[in-house]
């Protein structure tokens, strides 16, 4: 197993600043590994608590009786099987003495986001967490990330059928199993279906009246459903920026799988070799270096923008105030294109770099770059 250093920095400032901690990520990301290597390290008393365990399930049906007592570390897995928790974990947290911290891990329903929002407001702090990014991996797995994506089990498969079976099974159990524990409804067959479609819209503008009718659902259902799906971290909507610039601006979301590598499951793309000559290789490009780039960019500052005349820009973020854009091209050598010149001066953009799977870098014009993925995370995300 690889070691997470990163997260476990921004779990340990957490707990510096805040008597609990939620981390939250999809399941199988490595969250229960994480927390056991946080306890292990830890000087304190710790205790874990995985709900899906029935022992420990059990022993929490006296919530107050059990942990009251305990001292030091206690880490909850799989928080969200038991959002009647919330309310006591604020009286344990609100005792002057403070004897004990909480590390809260969650699969991300709304169920735990609103039991910590309303509960433990100003009590808690986040921590989000996805599968392995490049600051996990060696730059020069960088490939083998894209083509299996960051879940660990995928990414550590001897071979790359095996991850391609992993990821199919991964599916299925989350559609059958997984999302039924979360508390988000709908049945596993339209999630199914819809999940599919959104791999074969991936990187496109969200038209859910369109999905719905290729579904046989309402927009709204369509809408709710996606909803869910990213509540699980499983697609991102990614929002559009706009203000009065004078121009007709898109004003609907885009659509993305967030694993790469669940992206190719759901679309049939066994491995590297099928990727690159794969119709959807650009747009997997595109959301796989967005991913890892927004792992580490200022969460609520980065959108797409784009024009009803066609110019378009993948990503804006705001780094240290400054507005940064990032194109991401698949090919070897991208060329300077209108629409980044329209980019560049119509959102004053600071830079604008464009992110290539290549590992050369080199000027295209003012203030825009193209440069390679570890190089673009380096510059702004430093």
């Amino acid at each position: 197993m690889l070691s997470r250093l990163g997260l476990e920095n921004l779990v340990h400032q957490g707990l510096r600043r805040a008597p609990a901690v939620a981390l939250l990520g999809p399941r199988q990301c490595g969250k229960t590994t994480l927390a056991r290597t946080i306890a292990a390290a830890t000087d304190s008393p710790t205790r874990l608590f995985d709900l899906e365990h029935p022992a420990d399930e059990a022993a929490l049906q006296n919530p107050l009786l059990v942990l009251e007592p305990l001292r030091g570390l206690i880490v909850i897995d799989e928080v969200q099987r038991m959002p009647e928790l919330f309310p006591l974990l604020r009286v344990l947290i609100d005792r002057p003495e403070r004897p004990a911290q909480f590390l809260l891990l969650g699969s991300a329903s709304p169920h735990l986001v609103r039991g910590v929002t309303e509960s433990l407001a100003g009590r808690v702090a986040f921590v989000d967490m996805q599968g392995f990014t490049i600051e996990d991996v060696a730059v020069d797995s960088l490939r083998t990330l894209w083509s299996r994506g960051g879940f660990p089990r995928s990414f550590l498969a001897g071979d790359e059928p095996s991850s391609f079976t992993w990821r199919t099974d991964f599916v299925r159990s989350f559609l059958e199993r997984d999302f039924g524990t979360l508390g988000l409804g709908a049945t596993p067959a339209s999630l199914g279906r819809l999940w599919r479609m959104a791999a074969h819209h991936h990187g496109q503008f969200l038209n859910a009246s369109e999905l719905g009718r290729s579904l046989g659902e309402t927009h709204k259902t369509v809408q709710r459903h996606l909803e869910m799906l990213e509540a699980a971290f499983m697609v991102r909507l990614l929002q559009p920026w706009f203000a009065n610039l004078g121009k007709r601006l898109v004003r609907r979301p885009k659509l993305y799988i967030r694993d790469s590598g669940l992206l190719h499951a759901l679309l049939g793309i066994p491995d590297e070799t099928a990727l690159l000559s794969h119709p959807k290789l650009g747009s997997s490009w595109e959301g796989f270096a967005m991913e890892q780039l927004l792992a580490r960019l200022p969460p609520g500052e980065c959108f797409f923008w784009a024009t009803q005349s066609g110019a378009e820009l993948d990503l804006l973020a705001r780094v240290d105030g400054k507005p940064i854009g990032f194109e991401f091209k698949v090919s070897d050598a991208p060329k300077l294109t209108r629409s980044m010149r329209i980019a560049c001066e119509d959102l004053d953009l600071h830079r604008l770099l464009v992110v290539s799977p290549s590992s050369g870098s080199y000027p295209l014009a003012d203030r825009i770059d193209v440069v390679p993925l570890p190089e673009a995370i380096a510059q702004t995300c430093a």
